[in-house]
C-alpha cells in the first residue's frame, strides 16, 4: 500500500533553545526545572509519522480523486491540476509523550509540556518531509491541510486519513468527532510537487499569524481559483 512509517525518530531538544523559546533565563531559578522536564522528555518522546505515495484518479468540478477517495477542496483541485501523484501524510509527537505532558500537574510545567509537545512534532514532520524527498527525488514542493483554508474545512481530515488507513494503529494518531487529532501536537496534510511557490498563508487573511510563511495575497483566488475548472 506504499506506506512508510517513521518511529525511530531521535528527539533531543536543546536546553538553550528550549529556554529562549519559553523566555526562562539562564539565572532564572526555574532553569532548574525546565532542565528536568527536557531530560524526561527526551526519555519518553517517540515522535512518529506515516506517509504513502497515492496517485489522483480522477479530477471533477471542485473535487479531486486519490486512491479512489473523494476530497473536496477548489484549490486543491486547481493545485493537483498537472499532478499525478501527491502524498498524504501524518507527523505526531506521540502518544508517549501526550500522556507524559497530560500528568504535570503544574500549569506553569503543563504549558512548558506543551511546548516541548510542538518541537517534538515538528521534528517527526522534518523527519518524514526529508525521506520522502529523499526516497522519491523530489524536487520543489506545497503542502495543503485540512481546516488551513475555508476551502478545504477541517472536516476534510475524515478522507485524508481514510486514504492513508489505520494511522491509530500505525502511529497512535485519531480523529475526534470534531475532526481534531488526538495526540493534539499532530499535523495533517498533502504534499504534492509544484512548479509555483504556494502556502496556503497566500489565501488567508488573518493577521499577526505567527505560523505564516507567506504574505496574504488578496488577488490569488480571483487569478487563480476563482474560475471553474475543466475535468480531467
Amino acid at each position: 500500500m506504499n506506506h512508510h512509517i517513521i518511529d525511530a525518530i531521535p528527539f533531543q531538544p536543546e536546553l538553550a533553545d528550549l529556554a529562549r523559546r519559553l523566555r526562562v533565563k539562564e539565572n532564572s531559578p526555574y532553569l532548574a526545572d525546565l532542565q528536568r522536564l527536557r531530560d524526561e522528555a527526551e526519555c519518553i518522546a517517540r515522535p512518529k509519522a506515516v506517509y504513502k505515495v497515492a496517485f489522483i484518479d480522477a479530477r471533477n468540478g471542485d473535487d479531486v480523486i486519490v486512491d479512489g477517495v473523494t476530497l473536496t477542496s477548489r484549490v486543491l483541485r486547481v493545485n493537483l491540476d498537472h499532478v499525478q501523484r501527491v502524498f498524504p501524510y501524518v507527523a505526531t509527537c506521540g502518544v508517549e509523550l501526550d500522556a507524559w505532558a497530560h500528568a504535570q500537574d503544574d500549569m506553569l510545567f503543563r504549558y512548558w509540556a506543551d511546548v516541548i509537545k510542538e518541537m517534538a512534532v515538528r521534528v517527526a514532520m522534518q523527519v518524514a518531509f526529508e525521506a520522502m524527498t529523499a526516497r522519491y527525488g523530489l524536487g520543489k514542493t506545497a503542502v495543503m491541510s485540512p481546516g488551513s483554508l475555508a476551502d478545504w474545512p477541517l472536516p476534510q481530515q475524515q478522507p485524508l486519513f481514510t486514504i492513508l488507513g489505520d494511522v491509530k494503529a500505525m502511529i497512535g494518531v485519531e480523529l475526534t468527532d470534531s475532526f481534531l487529532m488526538i495526540p493534539n501536537k499532530s499535523v495533517s496534510g498533502l504534499r504534492f510537487t509544484t512548479e509555483e511557490d504556494f502556502a496556503s498563508c497566500q489565501l488567508c487573511p488573518r493577521e499577526n499569524c505567527p505560523g505564516r510563511r507567506m504574505p496574504y495575497d488578496d488577488t490569488l483566488y480571483d487569478r487563480k481559483y476563482r474560475f471553474p475548472v475543466s475535468s480531467i
